[in-house]
C-alpha cells in the first residue's frame, strides 16, 4: 500500500515534483483553501484540537494547520524540509485549492513554468496532473479523478 497522506498532499506533490525537477525549489509556502470535512462541527462546540476547530464549519472561514507540506517531504525526499503550509477551511462541500509559492534555484518565467506543467500533464503524469486555461470554478472539478489540476489563469 502506498499512501500520499491526504487529499492536499495528493494535490501538492505532483505540482511540487514538476517544479522541483525542472527548476529546483529552494523553499516554499503552500496554502490550501479546503472544503469542509466530516470532522468539523455543524454548530459551535468544543474541539479537542483547538478553539477554532470547534466553530461551525458552514458559517466560517477557519484557519487551521496542515501536515501536507511536511508529508510531501516524505513522498519526495528532495523536498524534505523545504516546504511549509497552512490551511483555511471554507464552507464548500467539495473541491479544495492549493496555492504554492516557491523560491526557485533556476530563473524561470511564469510561461516557462506553465509550459513545464502542461508538458508533464500530457506526458508521464497524465491522469494525475491536469492543466487548464479555461475560466473554471471549484464545482467544475467535482468528480475529476486527477490529483491536481493546474489552473493557468488563477
Amino acid at each position: 500500500i502506498v499512501s500520499n497522506a491526504s487529499c492536499t498532499t495528493n494535490c501538492l506533490a505532483p505540482l511540487a515534483k514538476v517544479i522541483n525537477d525542472r527548476f529546483g525549489i529552494v523553499e516554499g509556502l503552500m496554502t490550501t483553501v479546503h472544503s469542509i470535512t466530516a470532522t468539523q462541527k455543524t454548530v459551535d462546540g468544543p474541539s479537542s484540537k483547538d478553539w477554532r476547530g470547534g466553530r461551525a464549519a458552514s458559517f466560517n472561514i477557519i484557519p487551521s494547520s496542515t501536515g501536507a507540506a511536511k508529508a510531501v517531504g516524505k513522498v519526495l525526499p528532495a523536498l524534505n524540509g523545504k516546504l511549509t503550509g497552512m490551511s483555511f477551511r471554507v464552507p464548500t462541500v467539495d473541491v479544495s485549492v492549493v496555492d504554492l509559492t516557491v523560491r526557485l534555484e533556476k530563473k524561470a518565467t511564469y510561461d516557462q513554468i506553465k509550459a513545464a506543467i502542461k508538458e508533464e500533464s500530457e506526458g508521464k503524469m497524465k491522469g494525475i496532473l491536469g492543466f487548464t486555461e479555461d475560466d473554471v470554478v471549484s464545482t467544475d472539478f467535482v468528480g475529476d479523478s486527477r490529483s491536481s489540476i493546474f489552473d493557468a489563469k488563477a
